[in-house]
């Protein structure tokens, strides 16, 4: 007997194109294993019903038959049915609020959940994610607000040539561009207002990785930041180049108790010992990348406080551009009031009067804080995604979602995934029911 599997239709919004399995995927599940593949119709994916159809799985608008559901984003209350077993990014393992009612839908159907964000190898790496995908659309719109923000100070520059990440038919060709950009930076130079153009990067993992692969496509010279100071100094630089600086988290911050030396994990473990001490590089950056994974428990960054007081130090401080990837609203970029949308990818933010205008225009930092980036680049998200994921579908499909828990038959590396089992947390997510009770409690 063949185990249906589902594969949802993304309708977030319309940028949303992205999906988990692509067709060539699909056919060598349906080929090698005893699965039918259900997939939804939808106009805007980035492959299309007949790719699917081509290869094997079925259009159905209707995923009731399926017993496992695949999905990229959060799903609408209306679409769950009981006892079904649900895989998507579910964004509520930190109690997120806006979530809470489509949690509290799937412990009423006694759904069972799995989230791509906790499948993690023995390592503790997560296994499924779009870091890398986010760092790289994120890049490129955080050039194109430079360049956009630079073309209002009616400053020359290399950057008004490249356009949004969705813009582009693929992201080869956004690098095509890209590099052209850079040609122009070697053979002409930077306009010499914006030497030395600084780009730094804070944060060095899978989100930094991809937007440092785009900005590499640029001529480049890299400065440690402890010698970020020196640098400006000696003013030993070009204007046929640009220069990136990598922080890590011994830059970012130190102990608070003077006789306390840096230490890594003390500082994972214990956060609330150390201060940030970014503050101290801001006047030398020109466009500040945030790609860091951020909690409360951590200090800020980027606060509004140093932003106001690099504005009153000069009426035209060097940083023009924030590109927050990471996007956490008023988080480690604390100027992060709102997300924005790829159509509308940037507002100005006021330091003086901590107030947000929409576009490039007017006194402030122009920030990038487009939420859903991976979704501007599809095709390479999907393929990517699915590449990742393929692996674990057969033995997911195999598993006994009758059985009790400890049962199962999940790979270990899914197990640790699964929130929610026939309607009950799991245990190592048992502390997510406090989230719930808060939720009943404020809707009662």
């Amino acid at each position: 007997m063949k185990i249906r599997i589902g594969i949802r239709r993304e309708e977030k919004n319309p940028w949303e194109r992205r999906t988990p399995l692509i067709p060539v995927h699909v056919r060598e599940m349906v080929k090698n294993n005893p699965i039918e593949v259900w997939i939804q119709p939808s106009s805007i994916r980035i492959f299309s019903d007949n790719d699917y159809l081509q290869e094997g799985a079925r259009i159905e608008e209707d995923l009731a038959p399926c017993s496992i559901i695949f999905a990229i984003k959060e799903i609408p209350l209306s679409f769950f049915k009981k006892e079904k077993v649900y895989i998507f990014f579910s964004h509520t393992i930190k109690g997120q609020t806006h979530n809470m009612p489509m949690l509290q839908r799937m412990i009423d159907l006694e759904c069972t959940l799995i989230d791509y964000e906790r499948i993690i190898n023995e390592k503790g790496q997560r296994l499924l994610f779009f870091g890398l995908q986010a760092g790289q659309a994120g890049m490129i719109d955080t050039l194109w607000a430079l360049g956009q923000r630079l073309n209002h100070e009616n400053i020359k520059n290399p950057f008004s040539s490249i356009k949004l990440a969705h813009e582009y038919g693929s992201l080869v060709a956004a690098k095509e561009a890209i590099k052209k950009a850079g040609w122009k930076i070697h053979d002409d130079g930077l306009d010499l207002s914006l030497v030395p153009l600084v780009f730094g990067f804070a944060g060095y993992g899978n989100v930094s990785q991809g937007a440092q692969e785009i900005l590499d496509l640029l001529p480049y010279k890299k400065v440690e930041p402890e010698k970020i100071s020196s640098f400006f100094e000696r003013k030993n630089y070009s204007a046929s180049s640009i220069y990136k600086v990598v922080f890590k988290e011994e830059h970012m911050v130190k102990p608070i108790k003077s006789d306390q030396k840096f230490d890594l994990q003390d500082y994972y473990d214990n956060p609330q010992k150390y201060k940030s001490i970014f503050d101290s590089y801001l006047s030398f950056l020109t466009v500040l990348v945030n790609c860091i994974f951020w909690t409360p428990k951590y200090p800020r960054f980027a606060t509004k406080k140093s932003l106001k007081q690099l504005f009153m130090k000069s009426d035209k401080p060097r940083l023009r551009v924030i590109g927050d990837i990471s996007c956490d609203i008023e988080g480690s970029v604390e100027c992060t009031l709102r997300a924005t949308t790829p159509d509308n990818p940037v507002f100005v933010y006021d330091p003086i009067e901590e107030k947000t205008r929409d576009g490039v225009e007017g006194r402030g930092i122009v920030t990038m804080a487009t939420d859903n980036l991976p979704a501007e680049i599809s095709l390479e998200s999907s393929i990517f995604f699915s590449n990742a994921l393929m692996p674990l579908v057969p033995a997911i499909a195999k598993a006994d979602f009758s059985a009790d828990f400890a049962d199962c038959n999940l790979p270990d590396a899914v197990k640790k995934a699964v929130i929610l089992y026939k309607g009950k947390f799991t245990p190592d997510y048992e502390y997510m029911k406090n989230f719930i009770n808060q939720f009943k409690g404020e809707t009662q």
